[in-house]
Formats: structure tokens, C-alpha cells, sequence
């Protein structure tokens, strides 16, 4: 398997016969009592930034939860074709500002799948730390409290979060909603290079410069799969007119 901090190569360009990272078929969730996800056949690109797209309710965040694991399918079939669990970054505003974490301590809750929360960190651990603060240019705010930072420094710090997770693959769950331009262009740069040291992205994305940015994208409508392939493809006028219509 490949590992988040090699040195990066090219990104192959994408193409349809692609390695799938993530392959569903049939996929049905949701809640007690709300169905969510209706029937999902699709896959997840190998070494690509995947955007899902779609109006609230349609399904982003749970087909995320799905693939992290978090979420238990009510039909069908998931399959990862990698031997790391996903490292899964949540939406900013579901970690509280009132938790007294420093930007340290939040990264470090990533090494928590390996060594436990109560189990004292590694050289190692620390060595990955360290290497996913600087990666994300935090290092100078790693005492800081997590909520004292502005919104593109806090999700820069999720984000190392998820690469000391060491997975190959990254979920995040709206990760530019609320930055400003210059914010969201330094994360769509990290993504990027990500893949260019061997990790899938998946994004679910409001943001449709980053879905347009993207080496795929799968389009949401209440839980069913409106649309999937090349952005260029998928991203059109009509379909998104659709998006945002009743169904």
C-alpha cells in the first residue's frame, strides 16, 4: 500500500478504466425510520479527488459516514480494495469550539485508531505529528486552542488530523465551506498533492469550483445517484437545475 508521506509523482491523468479504490453496489442507509441512500451503484476512483455533489439532504454526508464505516449500509454491498481503514474528516462545525484542545492535541487524536486515547504516543507517532503540521503550515499554532483559530487554519488542522491517520484514503465532509478564496485554493493545492503521494480523496462539496476541479464526481438527488463520471461530463446547466428541484 501506498503511504501518505512519499515523495510525490505525477498524478496519472483519469481515465474510465481506472483502478477502483471503492466500489458499491445496490447501496441503500440512512436512519430509524429515514431512509437516506436509495440503490447506489458506483465506484471510487484510485488515485483521484472524487467531488460529491448535491442540495442538502441528498445524501453527501451519509454516503461519507458509509464509506468511513461510521454508518452501517441497510442493503447492498461496499468494497475497499485497501488494507488501511479511511481517515474521515468531519464538517468544521462538528468539533466544538468549546472543547479545550490545543491544535496539537486535536492532530494528535488521529494517532488514537493505532494507540488508543489513554496510551501515551509513539517517537513515532509524534515523528507523524509533526510532519502532518508542518505539511499543512501549522506548525507555528500548535499551542494554539483549536477555536481560537479562523476557519482555513482550523480545517487545515482536521485535515492534518486525517493524514496522521496514515490511510489511502482521505473523506471530507464539506472542507472549503465558509474559507475565503485564498483558503480554499490552498486546499484544493494540498488535495493535489495528496494524490501525488499516493492517497484517493473523497470530498462532498457545496463549493462547485472545487467539484469542477475534481477528477470525478458523483451527483446526489434525494439519495439516488443523479449523475456520475467527469465533471465537464456530470456538472452541466440541466443537471444541476435538477439538483435543486423537488423530486
Amino acid at each position: 500500500m501506498k503511504t501518505m508521506f512519499k515523495k510525490p509523482h505525477p498524478s496519472p491523468a483519469p481515465t474510465e478504466d481506472r483502478t477502483a479504490r471503492v466500489r458499491f453496489t445496490g447501496l441503500s442507509a440512512g436512519y430509524p425510520g429515514r431512509p437516506v441512500l436509495r440503490q447506489l451503484d458506483a465506484e471510487i476512483p484510485a488515485l483521484a479527488v472524487t467531488a460529491l455533489v448535491g442540495a442538502n439532504g441528498s445524501g453527501k454526508s451519509t454516503l461519507l459516514g458509509v464509506l468511513a464505516g461510521v454508518i452501517r449500509p441497510t442493503a447492498g454491498e461496499v468494497h475497499h480494495t485497501g488494507d488501511r481503514p479511511p481517515a474521515f474528516v468531519p464538517q468544521r462545525g462538528a468539533v466544538g469550539d468549546a472543547l479545550p484542545l490545543t491544535v496539537r492535541q486535536a492532530v494528535e487524536m488521529g494517532r488514537w485508531g493505532d494507540r488508543g486515547p489513554w496510551r501515551r504516543l509513539t517517537r513515532r507517532d509524534h515523528t507523524l505529528v509533526e510532519t502532518a503540521l508542518e505539511r499543512l503550515g501549522i506548525g507555528h499554532l500548535a499551542a494554539r486552542q483549536l477555536g481560537e483559530l479562523s476557519g482555513g487554519q482550523r480545517q487545515r488542522a482536521l485535515i492534518a488530523q486525517g493524514l496522521t491517520q496514515q490511510s489511502d484514503l482521505l473523506l471530507l465532509d464539506e472542507p472549503t465551506t465558509g474559507l475565503d478564496p485564498e483558503a480554499r485554493e490552498q486546499i484544493a493545492a494540498l488535495l493535489t498533492e495528496l494524490v501525488a503521494d499516493g492517497v484517493t480523496v473523497v470530498q462532498a462539496t457545496h463549493d462547485l469550483e472545487a467539484a469542477r476541479s475534481a477528477d470525478s464526481c458523483l451527483l446526489l438527488r434525494d439519495g439516488r445517484l443523479a449523475g456520475r463520471g467527469r465533471p465537464e461530463q456530470v456538472i452541466t446547466t440541466e443537471a444541476l437545475s435538477l439538483l435543486w428541484q423537488p423530486a
